[in-house]
C-alpha cells in the first residue's frame, strides 16, 4: 500500500519534470533568443544608418513660402529631414541599435552646428534693421533651440531623475519657429535685410567656423598617422555634415542675395566656393583612414578633407574682401 503510493508520487513528479521534448524545446528557444540578440544590433544599425549627403537636396514645396527666405526654408527642411525622416540617433540609449553608430550621429550633429550658426546670424544681423532694432522672436527661439546638445534623451540622469525635453524635440521646435518667421516674412511682417554688410558678416562667421574645423583636423593630424584611429571618422563625418549644410545654405543664399551678388559681380567666386564645398562633401571613403599625408598605400582622408575646407574658406574670404569694397 505504501509502496504503491510512493510509486504514484514518483510517477507524478516525473510528469512535472521536462522530458526530452521539453529540454529540446528550451534549447532551441535559447538559441533563437541568442541569435536574435546577436543580430539585433547589426541589422538594426544597417536599417537605421544613412549619411544623406545629397547635394541636389531641395526644399519641399510645402515648406517654402513665396516671398520668404530660401536659406531659412532650407534650414527648416534639413532639420525635418534629419529628425523626422531619417531619425535622430545621436541620443539613442544603449538598448537601441542607433547607440552603436558613430558616423551618422556625427554627420547629423555637424549639420545642426552649421544651422545653429546661421540661425544666430539671422537673429543678430539679417533678421533685424541694422542691428539696432529688437530681435525677431521666432529667430531668437530657433537660434536658442539649435544650441541644445544633440545627445539628450528622454532621461538625463546627470541633471535630474525626471524626464526632460529630448534633442529632437528642441530641433523640431526650431524648425517650426523658422517656418513661422518665413511665413511672417512672406506677409511683410518680418525683416530680412538684403544688404552687402549683412551678407559680409554672415559669410565671415561661416569662414571662421570652417577655420575652427580646419584647426581640429590639423591638431588631429599633428598626432601622427595611425591605421586604427577611432577618432578620425568622428571628425571626418562631423566636418562633412557641417560643410554639407553650409553648401546648401550658400546655394540658397545666392537667391536671397541675388541683387547684391549681381551688383558686386560675385557669381564666379561664389561658384568656386560652392565647388570647393561640394568637393569636400562628396568625399566618400569606405573606411576613414588617418594615414600620413604623404603615404602611398593608406593616405589621410582627413588631410584631403582639410584641403578642400581651406580652399572653400579662402574663397569665402575672397568674397568678403570684394564685399568690403
Amino acid at each position: 500500500m505504501v509502496d504503491s503510493r510512493i510509486g504514484r508520487i514518483g510517477t507524478e513528479a516525473r510528469r512535472l519534470l521536462p522530458g526530452e521534448t521539453g529540454r529540446r524545446y528550451l534549447g532551441w528557444t535559447g538559441l533563437v533568443v541568442l541569435a536574435g540578440l546577436l543580430l539585433y544590433y547589426p541589422i538594426g544599425m544597417a536599417v537605421i544608418h544613412v549619411i544623406d549627403d545629397d547635394i541636389g537636396f531641395e526644399v519641399p514645396a510645402a515648406m517654402q513660402s513665396d516671398g520668404g527666405s530660401r536659406a531659412v526654408a532650407m534650414s527648416a527642411a534639413l532639420i525635418d529631414r534629419e529628425v523626422n525622416q531619417h531619425r535622430w540617433v545621436a541620443n539613442d540609449p544603449f538598448f537601441l541599435p542607433g547607440a552603436a553608430l558613430d558616423n551618422m550621429p556625427n554627420f547629423q550633429q555637424g549639420i545642426i552646428s552649421a544651422l545653429a550658426r546661421f540661425a544666430f546670424e539671422m537673429t543678430d544681423q539679417i533678421g533685424r534693421v541694422r542691428g539696432t532694432s529688437q530681435t525677431d522672436p521666432d529667430l531668437q527661439k530657433a537660434a536658442g533651440e539649435l544650441q541644445y546638445p544633440g545627445d539628450v534623451w528622454v532621461f538625463d540622469f546627470s541633471t535630474s531623475l525626471a524626464p526632460t525635453v529630448t534633442s529632437e524635440a528642441r530641433y523640431r521646435a526650431a524648425a517650426r519657429s523658422l517656418l513661422a518667421y518665413n511665413e511672417r516674412l512672406a506677409n511683410g511682417a518680418a525683416v530680412f535685410e538684403q544688404r552687402a554688410d549683412n551678407l559680409l558678416a554672415t559669410l565671415d562667421r561661416f569662414a571662421l567656423d570652417l577655420g575652427a574645423s580646419s584647426a581640429t583636423i590639423e591638431n588631429h593630424l599633428a598626432g601622427g598617422g595611425r591605421f586604427i584611429d577611432t577618432r578620425a571618422d568622428d571628425i571626418f563625418y562631423g566636418v562633412k555634415g557641417q560643410v554639407y549644410a553650409y553648401y546648401l545654405l550658400l546655394r540658397a543664399l545666392r537667391y536671397d542675395y541675388a541683387g547684391v551678388i549681381a551688383e558686386r559681380k560675385l557669381d564666379n567666386v561664389w561658384d568656386d566656393t560652392l565647388d570647393s564645398l561640394r568637393d569636400a562633401v562628396t568625399l566618400q571613403p569606405w573606411v576613414v583612414v588617418n594615414g600620413a599625408p604623404d603615404a602611398q598605400l593608406l593616405p589621410s582622408h582627413l588631410a584631403a578633407q582639410g584641403f578642400y575646407l581651406l580652399r572653400a574658406r579662402a574663397k569665402l574670404r575672397e568674397t568678403t574682401n570684394i564685399l568690403l569694397k
